[in-house]
């Protein structure tokens, strides 16, 4: 072998290389894979969209500042309602600057009713006066409940603190300054008291950790005379356990939803993914030898475009297994058809070593020569028809009128041999063009292996007639000869691969039983059919000759 042969060798088997290559990859990665991505990608698609709608739990802090502002307003007007009070009838006449104590309390206890809020009064010195949270209605001991002893918090407590926490931070409101409160604290300490008793009233908002600290500072006056200030403080315990109780019910729901989203999505991805994964693994089979049409089965019942796959990679497996054993039957073919002849040429070879008789020499060098060119004339229609399959699938079909294309082959015949076989003759029942959509060059070559395969089997004075008929969606193209007709139960046998029946007077080997073989390869992939018949005069029964129907659809 040639070193340009060998190169040739080597790039043509690149792509085979390239494709192992490819496949052997492909199978490890399946292999490293846990879970398929495209079920990482359905379940992330359904839980980032409902993860969409979980924020929405961020809109209900908006819902807290409008709470808070509205609960601000409340405060801001019951301070108005018991600094004007005061002012009005607990200050005495109208020279006196100082407030008076006891009515005050009065005031305050009969305003702040059941309220939770807590009311101070200071006078113009800052000095606290009044204080709610040391009054109650029967003048008792005021207490205050205690807080439970202390134990270590469950999962549930610990989860809702890091939950509220987390959505705090998420959250736009504000970031309020921590509330200060102990016994040493005085109005100067307040800047919100300190505002007011300097006759501008003042809100402020703090943090605790129970929620945020609204105070409200108003000063107390007489006829515009700032006489002290009422300081009223609230929280928003309340709120924030509405907020709270609120966030950890959408959890709930959120939860169980995505829970149900999960399973869901797990299982539509199951029913694409188990599907494809298989026909992917019997893909493989077949790649490898292994697999056959049956490994499809259990999913073409799907009415579905996985069952349409499935039917789809099982036509495709069945066509590959066919095409497959079509050319294992070419290849076995193609070995006898060979041999026959070159077991001839050794047998030659053998029998001139052993005679030194020339005439023999002469007769047996005559064997060896035809011989050869029966194999050389094998091969070369051998290669022609390896290459027919490939060809009909790249080429581009073309529009053109097969009428005319007849004409013109028939008229090379004609004028080619200067009358040295028959005459060649053609019918067409209309001058309109024949239009047809297929491969000109290859269904030319039917019609002339139908032409050659006539003259073999006519007289030179005969004529062979091509007819040509439009019918529905069709044309119909006969070739007829006046030879001796075809043997009876041959008119299928004769297309098959190898096959000949040729004339008596033809030399052996002249041909190689492909021409018909390779013209109805032809005419199938143009979806058409071809056939053989005898013609027979009806009233004698005598056989005129052999005819060949071909017909194909127009296709346009």
């Amino acid at each position: 072998m040639t070193s340009k042969q060998e190169q040739s060798l080597t790039e043509r088997d690149k792509p085979v290389a390239e494709l192992e290559t490819a496949t052997g990859s492909t199978l490890e990665r399946k292999r490293a894979r846990r879970l398929s991505p495209l079920t990482i990608r359905i379940m992330a698609i359904n839980i980032i969209a409902l993860a969409m709608l979980f924020a929405g739990i961020l809109y209900l802090d908006e819902f807290r500042d409008s709470w808070i502002n509205r609960r601000v307003d409340n405060l801001t007007t019951q301070a108005d309602i018991i600094s004007g009070a005061i002012g009005e009838s607990a200050s005495g006449n109208t020279e006196n600057s100082e407030i008076q104590i006891e009515q005050s309390r009065q005031i305050i206890e009969r305003l702040m009713g059941a309220t939770n809020n807590r009311a101070r009064l200071y006078d113009l010195h800052g000095t606290l006066l009044v204080d709610s949270r040391f009054m109650t209605k029967d003048r008792g001991i005021y207490s205050v409940p205690l807080p439970p002893p202390e134990r270590s918090d469950g999962i549930k407590e610990i989860f809702l603190t890091w939950m509220n926490g987390a959505l705090d931070k998420l959250s736009s409101s504000p970031q309020y300054p921590p509330y200060k409160e102990n016994p040493n604290l005085t109005a100067l300490d307040y800047a919100e008291v300190v505002s007011a008793l300097s006759g501008e009233g003042k809100t402020l908002i703090s943090s605790s950790p129970d929620g945020a600290i609204i105070s409200v500072a108003v000063p107390v006056q007489r006829f515009r005379r700032v006489l002290g200030a009422i300081l009223l403080t609230t929280d928003t315990v309340d709120i924030q356990n509405v907020i709270e109780s609120e966030r950890l019910r959408i959890v709930k729901v959120f939860g169980v939803t995505i829970l149900v989203t999960a399973l869901l999505s797990f299982f539509l991805a199951n029913t694409i993914v188990r599907p494809i994964r298989r026909l992917s693994d019997v893909a493989d089979k077949v790649r490898r030898g292994y697999g056959r049409a049956r490994d499809l089965k259990e999913f073409s019942g799907r009415k579905d475009e996985i069952g349409d796959l499935s039917l789809s990679l099982g036509a495709m497996t069945r066509a590959l297994y066919d095409r497959i054993g079509a050319i294992e039957t070419f290849a076995a073919d193609v070995s006898h058809e060979i041999k026959n002849p070159l077991s001839s040429v050794r047998s030659a070879v053998e029998s001139i070593k052993r005679t030194s008789d020339p005439a023999i020499q002469a007769q047996l060098l005559k064997i060896i020569e035809d011989d050869t060119k029966r194999m050389d004339r094998l091969i070369s229609d051998i290669s022609h028809a390896s290459r027919l399959d490939a060809e009909l699938l790249r080429a581009r079909s073309e529009v053109f009128d097969i009428a005319e294309m007849i004409e013109l082959i028939a008229s090379s015949y004609n004028t080619s041999t200067n009358g040295l076989h028959a005459k060649v003759s053609v019918s067409r029942d209309s001058d309109k063009p024949y239009l047809l959509k297929g491969l000109d060059e290859r269904l030319g070559q039917v019609i002339r292996n139908l032409i050659d395969n006539a003259i073999s089997f006519t007289p030179k004075d005969g004529e062979i007639l091509v007819s040509i008929k439009q019918g529905d969606e069709r044309i119909d193209i006969m070739v007829e000869d006046e030879g001796l007709g075809l043997p009876d139960g041959v008119g299928s046998k004769i297309f098959e691969r190898f096959y000949s029946e040729r004339p008596k007077e033809e030399a052996f080997g002249m041909h190689s039983g492909l021409g018909l073989n390779i013209s109805k390869q032809i005419v199938e992939a143009h979806h058409g059919t071809i056939s053989a018949n005898n013609r027979i005069d009806p009233d004698s029964g005598k056989i005129l000759g052999a005819c060949f129907n071909v017909c194909l659809p127009t296709n346009l």
